[in-house]
């Protein structure tokens, strides 16, 4: 029979990991059992995915406000530091700056607007124009903001982001001045001691401050990128990617994953024959169209996966080829042009009027963001993804 179904995407539901938990054996019997239950069977060149969440607390690796401002204060000491475009989350970097505040004397909080790196606003782009201001000039003091636009609150969260991080700053009894710019060197009118908190865009935010005069300039991905008394740590990523625990602790973003990945794929092949694929993913990259958040809020969307997910699709427009190459065949006829044309495709279709339209991204990022949206955020409970027929297409 004629196969009429392309990519499958299923949530598996598995226990809920906790520290010290084998996660390699978790996810294959996972696997194995939701193939059996559901009555599927696997397949070489199937993917298995695994939220870095689940690894990360298998692994144990947390870290505490505590050791958060060991760390900051022993780079700092006791000078003023200006901490510059954090992204504005709840879950992302409150509990950071409250290590933070702990480990100073006092804070700069240098906030980009209208809108974080991710997306999160401040202000709308309509308030900027009636207002007539160029958030890539203008700074603005806490004042001058709030003359402007007033107090408004996160369209998700309910939140007012300025109020609410400067009031974790001051709790721990640390002064704390807000300022608005998207200029890195603004901050160095105020201190030369800064921690960068931007993530996609840190290593250019670090070499515009260091050439123009910053004296300590760190990132997050310098803090706890090794233990402190015995904590969690990422030595690649530090406190990026972290995600807030309980209220005095962090649970950051997995470290030494490909061992992971590469191990779940060898038990699958013994216990199936299978080769099949395996990464771990963290945020995926997709623009919510209300709230116009981007996610993207991990360092990388997957920070570990097995060789036959590298690289990004070599995809024909079969609208192109009706449209345009085979404008006149119909039917039957039409579908076996467009099949032996993707039959004899090149192997690199870069820069081809056939492959026009078709999203040139790493694979990686693509069912990243296909991962996150199945597995969501919440309550499903399915940190586990198996996808089917991703590498398929229109032949087969």
């Amino acid at each position: 029979m004629e196969r009429v179904v392309g990519t499958v995407v299923r949530g598996l539901r598995c226990p809920i990991i906790n520290r010290g938990d084998n996660i390699e054996e978790i996810v294959v019997d996972s696997v194995l059992k939701a193939s059996e239950v559901e009555g599927f069977t696997i397949n070489d060149k199937d993917i298995v995915t695994i939220t870095e969440s689940i690894v990360a607390r298998a692994q144990g690796n947390y870290a505490s406000i505590d050791n958060i401002a060991k760390d900051v204060s022993s780079k700092f000491g006791e000078e003023t530091v200006g901490v510059i475009f954090p992204i504005l989350s709840r879950n992302r970097f409150a509990i950071c700056l409250r290590g933070i505040a702990k480990g100073v004397k006092k804070v700069v909080l240098m906030l980009s607007y209208p809108s974080d790196e991710v997306g999160n606003h401040l202000v709308d782009l309509d308030m900027l124009d009636e207002k007539g201001i160029n958030p890539w000039t203008d700074v603005l003091t806490e004042k001058q903001f709030r003359d402007h636009f007033g107090y408004g609150k996160h369209t998700f969260t309910g939140v007012d982001y300025i109020d609410y991080y400067k009031s974790l700053v001051e709790e721990y009894g640390v002064e704390c001045e807000v300022i608005f710019s998207n200029n890195p060197k603004t901050i160095l009118d105020y201190t030369k001691h800064v921690l960068a908190c931007d993530i996609h865009t840190r290593f250019r935010t670090k070499k515009i401050l260091k050439a123009n005069g910053g004296i300590n300039v760190y990132s997050l991905d310098d803090i706890l990128a090794e233990s402190i008394d015995g904590s969690g740590y990422n030595e690649d990523y530090g406190l990026l990617g972290s995600n807030k625990s309980t209220e005095d602790d962090v649970k950051l973003f997995p470290r030494n994953c490909q061992p992971t990945v590469d191990k779940i794929q060898h038990m699958l092949k013994e216990k199936t024959g299978k080769n099949v694929e395996v990464m771990i993913y963290g945020d995926g990259a997709f623009k919510d169209p209300v709230g116009k958040i981007w996610e993207l809020a991990d360092p990388v969307v997957s920070p570990a996966y097995t060789a036959g997910l590298d690289g990004t699709p070599n995809e024909i427009k079969l609208k192109y080829l009706a449209d345009n190459n085979f404008a006149d065949l119909r039917g039957e006829e039409l579908k076996q042009a467009v099949s032996q044309f993707i039959r004899d495709k090149d192997e690199d279709l870069v820069g081809s009027m056939e492959a026009q339209g078709t999203t040139p991204r790493k694979l990686t990022d693509l069912i990243g963001s296909l991962s996150d949206l199945t597995s969501g955020s919440g309550d499903k409970g399915t940190p586990i993804v198996f996808i089917q027929g991703y590498f398929d297409n229109f032949t087969k």
